[in-house]
């Protein structure tokens, strides 16, 4: 690619960035719904009998549009909103009509809205499209709820914010209704705003659509908070309050670490988690001795590439408020933040976390902040740390935000330590972006500046970005180019490409790399037949040695066919070229050496409806691998007893073969799952991991009983073995975790 090229191309994208759209301005003018007071008590068990229910001052949001599978028809069911407060609670009715069937495909809780039937509403307290909450249930009222961040149509919502809110479902012969009681001290808005953004969201699987009381358009996430109407009040809402909390807990465990040689231990732990309001918009959370022995495995996943993979946080502490520390940089490639790097080795093994305290809100009109401090205990070799993030974010320009952030890793080591290991003694990252959103959210932009300190590091201690994306109804492009230093460290953070590792001196070389990545797509929307839309796209991935030396080009072509009836059809052709800096092995053979390789592979995929009882899902890799031969085949199939049983079992193979002296190799991975709901406050998971590759045999059972609102009694069985040899223990525990939520 031509540097001027890349040049143009960003400056006219920013040129159009600031196109506003008059039509999404006046969203709000078309969508109003008015709240009023209701001076009677609602009775939250999903009749609709109440009084408020019944007046008819009370307004109507319904006449829903269509989401998906396009924005064009209306949805073939009809839904109906009604809200009232009173002084405590924000109040919800939904009355969803449909052929008397729901599609439930599970009770638990956090689920989401994917693949059930269900409805929810989406809130926007301050009214400035950049930061909500949504609220969702399904039809036999599983609750989930998350906050939004300004990162509308980024990853999926991972519904791991908690808190304490009420509702109850009710299943009629045409239609099924559902009712919130949405406590004000647990949502965070500033006193007196008037006017919320507002929206409304149903689920409808039998017929596989999404529809909104709003119109969202089709290229943008169902919750999108572009695309709210106006909540007007009567008048100002109730003061929130104070939301004080403190959620203590206990464990019991039994543990043998056998491939250590230890003996059976018995331990006993306790902690407690606070959540303490200093504002009604700002939070102070605070945490002594955590414990997340709750908390599901990982999903393994067969690695074939020359890195480490990225794993997702899952421990609830780090999850809330996550978008205020980790939206910096490109998650999942390079972020200066990662909370997987507290309380937790390279390896993924747990480090004692003594305590911690977070700060979080709003403190101004759209300002907000983050200041977060933990402190680990030592643990082995690995000596006691103290991690400090602070971050602010400042609303400009509407839906626009510029971003600043500070981060301090301190070890607490000896004099020996240091002086073996100087790099480990501190690591602190500095840096700022400003993150552009036209107002109908099509027309984005990016640019930031990163720096690293480390003693004794002067240079190459940076990594700059700078991007811009167009997010069309049909066609959409996104271009994002980076500089990243070889001396560019992260110690509270991650950096995929930075360490290489040498096969032959088994030893890992830094080496920065420039990036440019490209991707353009289009999609077609027919308007007969089974299919629902065509997607076409290709992507470009450049890498460049800091020396402007190539250094690797990835380019996908990909097609995907989604059918009205919920199945689809996939098919990719990747092409490759990879100039190796240092020798890589894929099997136990000979290394193979630092040279140029170009191969192609192709890759395609079927999914089945995964609404019926049994769904399943198809993929089939085939071409080269360096200069071999990859074969990859992954097979998924899920059987659900719905909605209180579900069976699934998902297994790839994976086929190396290199010419000679570099082997080959054959790589089976074997998750199977078994899930059972009981109701909506009792859930049973055991999940199976078969992985030749990490020769880790693991298995993790997890019962939960909710026996009060945000209150658990948790048991946990883990237990892991070799693959080779085969069904040889390496360690086992049973864990009993109980946790209480005290409103104080």
């Amino acid at each position: 690619m031509k540097p001027f090229l890349v040049i143009a191309f960003v400056l006219g994208s920013f040129t159009v960035l600031f196109a506003q759209n008059v039509e999404v301005a006046q969203y709000q003018q078309q969508f109003k719904l008015q709240i009023n007071r209701t001076a009677s008590a609602v009775k939250v068990d999903g009749v609709l009998d109440d009084s408020i229910w019944q007046s008819t001052g009370t307004a109507v949001a319904s006449n829903f549009f269509l989401k998906f599978p396009n924005d064009v028809d209306k949805p073939k069911q009809n839904t109906a909103v009604q809200l009232a407060y009173d002084d405590n609670f924000l109040y919800v009715s939904f009355t969803s009509f449909d052929d008397g069937k729901s599609i439930i495909q599970s009770l638990k809780r956090d689920l989401g809205h994917i693949g059930n039937d269900a409805v929810g509403i989406v809130l926007d307290p301050q009214n400035q499209h950049t930061a909500g909450f949504i609220f969702m249930v399904n039809a036999l009222n599983a609750q989930s709820e998350d906050q939004l961040s300004p990162n509308q149509d980024g990853p999926q919502l991972q519904w791991s914010w908690d808190n304490k809110w009420f509702s109850a479902t009710k299943r009629y012969e045409h239609y099924w209704t559902a009712e919130f009681a949405i406590p004000f001290k647990t949502l965070r808005f500033p006193a007196g705003q008037k006017t919320w953004g507002i929206n409304f969201l149903r689920v409808d699987m039998s017929n596989n659509q999404y529809s909104c009381w709003t119109h969202v358009p089709v290229n943008f996430r169902i919750y999108n908070l572009g695309y709210t109407g106006a909540l007007e009040w009567d008048a100002a809402p109730p003061s929130p309050g104070k939301n004080n909390v403190v959620v203590p807990y206990t464990t019991g465990s039994l543990q043998q670490d056998r491939e250590n040689g230890q003996p059976l231990k018995t331990s006993f732990n306790a902690g407690l988690d606070s959540k303490i309001t200093l504002t009604p918009s700002v939070n102070l959370d605070l945490t002594i001795n955590p414990d997340f022995s709750q908390v599901e495995v990982d999903k393994q996943v067969t690695n074939l590439t020359r890195f480490d993979i990225f794993l997702p946080e899952k421990r609830a502490f780090f999850l809330e408020n996550a978008d205020i520390f980790g939206e910096f940089g490109i998650p999942g490639f390079i972020t200066p933040f990662y909370s997987r790097s507290i309380g937790l080795d390279k390896e993924g093994n747990r480090i004692p976390i003594i305590g911690g305290a977070r700060l979080s809100g709003n403190i101004g009109n759209g300002t907000r902040i983050g200041v977060m401090n933990m402190q680990t205990a030592a643990k082995g070799n690995f000596a006691a740390q103290n991690y400090s993030a602070v971050s602010l974010n400042q609303n400009v320009m509407g839906r626009s935000v510029f971003k600043a952030y500070y981060l301090d890793r301190e070890g607490f080591l000896s004099a020996s330590q240091k002086k073996a290991n100087p790099l480990d003694a501190w690591g602190r990252n500095a840096g700022a972006s400003f993150d552009y959103i036209n107002r109908d959210g099509s027309m984005n932009g990016w640019v930031s500046y990163h720096h690293s300190f480390k003693p004794g590091i002067t240079n190459e201690n940076a990594f700059m970005q700078i991007g811009a994306k167009y997010d069309g109804r049909r066609f959409s492009n996104i271009l994002d180019l980076g500089n990243t230093g070889t001396n560019y460290y992260t110690d509270m953070g991650y950096v995929q490409r930075l360490e290489n590792y040498d096969a032959l001196r088994d030893t890992t070389i830094r080496v920065g790399f420039k990036h440019i990545f490209d991707e353009a797509s289009y999609k077609l929307f027919p308007k007969k037949g089974n299919i629902a839309r065509h997607n076409f796209s290709i992507t470009n991935f450049f890498v460049f040695n800091p020396d402007n030396s190539f250094n690797e080009r990835n380019t996908d072509f990909m097609y995907m066919a989604e059918n009205k009836s919920n199945s689809s059809f996939g098919f990719t052709a990747s092409n490759n070229q990879v100039h190796l800096l240092y020798p890589v092995a894929f099997t136990d053979a000979t290394p193979l050496p630092a040279a140029s390789y170009h191969y192609t592979t192709y890759t395609v995929n079927y999914g089945s409806d995964n609404r019926k009882k049994i769904s399943y899902l198809l993929s089939a890799t085939t071409g080269g691998f360096y200069n071999g031969h990859l074969q990859t085949y992954v097979a998924g199939i899920l059987y659900r007893q719905m909605p209180h049983l579900s069976i699934s079992v998902d297994a790839e193979y994976d086929k190396i073969d290199l010419p000679g002296i570099y082997g080959n190799d054959e790589l089976l991975l074997i998750s199977p799952r078994v899930e059972i709901n009981f109701t909506t406050l009792v859930t049973w998971t055991t999940f199976l991991q078969y992985n030749t590759q990490q020769n880790n045999f693991n298995i993790n059972s997890r019962f939960q009983y909710r026996f009060k609102p945000m209150s658990d009694l948790y048991l946990v069985y883990t237990d892991n073995y070799f693959t080779t040899p085969l069904l040889q223990n390496k360690n086992r525990a049973l864990v009993f975790k109980l946790n209480y939520w005290l409103n104080m």
